[in-house]
């Protein structure tokens, strides 16, 4: 079996009090941290080191905080950064770690990553603040029922995080009701955030970050960035950060972000600091595969190893993405008759789909272009990320 890395960076939640306090002792980390905390305009070393748990949870400290430790951590594991894109089979991010993985493939900056996740914790925590909302974590029980009772009390399965661990979020008074009548064999424990995220409560922080969004320039992914909506491969820029910023009121499908590694054929899983949530959840979801939860800088070089033993790279990087069509997962490839004979395609034109046994996923050529060559056929089936078509840019596209 070909070795895949998948590098995942974990969401709000993840971080202790006094996480940074080994990494801020390197100058380099601290210069770096340093200038990604004025972009944010937030003290997040004191954040990092001496604030207590319920400073740094926080929604408005705890997103900045967890992005921008996640960011250069990962210049501290590759020094390189186009070096590593040759190693990463695919990255992904668990709510606000989306931002993590899109700043990481080079889709957005790392300052305009901190420049949104500032405006997003301010404006979740907002929203948050119009009605007493929360969150419940319900662990174990039979899907299909823990699903019902979540259904039942007019609560949203916020996080779906993979076997026996879906979150149920909601107001008050409902999270109080589905305490009272549980779905049997499953065991609740309320979690310590400040609201209802990744539900219609969370809708008018959507629109501020939209309105922000339109003026953000974004560049295709340099590796297969895996969805937190519905666990597709993202291989256009605005999309990616049109997915991130609906996401803010729309479930975690992180379960479908597994489904996906395993698609890919995943055999190793680095999480980015401050780690453990996510590499947990891959053991148990991911028989068999090997995984790393970055803490501290003294396990660098192990994680390094780590990445080398695992990394082979995409296909995407084989090749220069802005002309790639890539697969958003795994099926088979329909090939539209539109495109059959096409030479050229326009911006947005339809080229075909991809379906699967759960729902079928129409591809475009986003940025159009003239045909070099088709690398798959009509009926082939194909894997998350596989290069589809060949485009060349044409002049004035």
């Amino acid at each position: 079996m070909e070795p895949v890395l998948v590098i995942v960076a974990p969401g709000q939640g993840a971080q202790t009090p006094g996480f940074l306090v080994p990494w801020l002792e390197d100058p380099t980390f601290a210069s770096r941290f340093d200038w990604l905390s004025t972009v944010a305009g937030l003290d997040l070393a004191h954040y990092g080191t001496e604030a207590d748990a319920d400073t740094i949870r926080q929604t408005e400290i705890a997103q900045p905080l967890l992005v921008a430790t996640g960011l250069i951590a990962a210049l501290e594991l590759f020094p390189h950064p186009a070096d590593v894109f040759q190693q990463i089979g695919a990255v992904a991010g668990h709510s606000v770690g989306e931002l993590t993985a899109a700043a990481g493939a080079r889709a957005i900056t790392a300052e305009q990553a901190m420049v949104l996740v500032r405006e997003r914790g301010k404006a979740m925590a907002e929203a948050a603040a119009v009605t007493a909302t929360g969150m419940t974590a319900v662990l174990g029980g039979d899907r299909d029922e823990v699903l019902a009772a979540i259904d039942k009390h007019g609560l949203t399965p916020a996080n779906d995080n993979g076997p026996g661990q879906i979150v149920a979020a909601g107001t008050r008074e409902q999270l109080d009701a589905f305490a009272e009548d549980p779905p049997a064999k499953a065991r609740l424990v309320p979690l310590s955030v400040a609201g209802a995220f990744h539900t219609e409560h969370m809708q008018p922080a959507v629109g501020h970050l939209a309105g922000l969004a339109r003026s953000v320039s974004t560049h295709d992914p340099r590796v297969p960035v895996i969805s937190n909506r519905d666990g597709k491969i993202v291989h256009d820029g605005r999309d990616m950060l049109a997915r991130i910023v609906g996401q803010i009121a729309s479930p975690v499908r992180w379960d479908l972000c597994l489904e996906t590694m395993a698609d890919l054929g995943v055999t190793g899983v680095l999480e980015m600091p401050p780690a453990g949530t996510l590499t947990g959840i891959a053991k148990r979801a991911l028989k068999g595969v090997d995984t790393f939860a970055l803490k501290t800088p003294d396990q660098l070089d192990e994680a390094r190893a780590f990445c080398a033993r695992h990394g082979e790279g995409s296909e995407i990087e084989s090749t220069p993405t802005w002309r790639m069509v890539v697969s958003p997962g795994k099926g088979t490839f329909h090939r539209a008759e539109s495109a059959a004979g096409a030479e050229t395609f326009e911006p947005g034109a339809v080229i075909g789909e991809v379906a699967s046994t759960r729902d079928s996923t129409t591809i475009t050529a986003a940025h159009g272009g003239q045909v070099v060559e088709w690398l798959v056929e009509d009926g082939d089936l194909v894997s998350p990320g596989q290069p589809l078509l060949r485009l060349h840019p044409e002049v004035g596209m």
